[in-house]
């Protein structure tokens, strides 16, 4: 299976749910990047979310 990868605004690689956070206090699962916390598309997110550098 593929990885799913994406380039924040910031510069920062996402590929891993460790390089995500979790928007607080909202009943939907909305990601942001960890680095500078620029909202990442959503279908993009859940799949980065999925992936574990393990």
């Amino acid at each position: 299976m593929t990885r799913t990868t994406y380039r924040c605004q910031c510069g920062a690689f996402l590929e891993f749910k460790q390089d995500l956070e979790k928007e607080p206090g909202t009943t939907t699962r909305n990601w942001k990047c960890r680095d500078c916390g620029t909202p990442v598309p959503g279908i993009t997110a859940e799949k980065i979310s999925h992936q574990d550098p393990s």
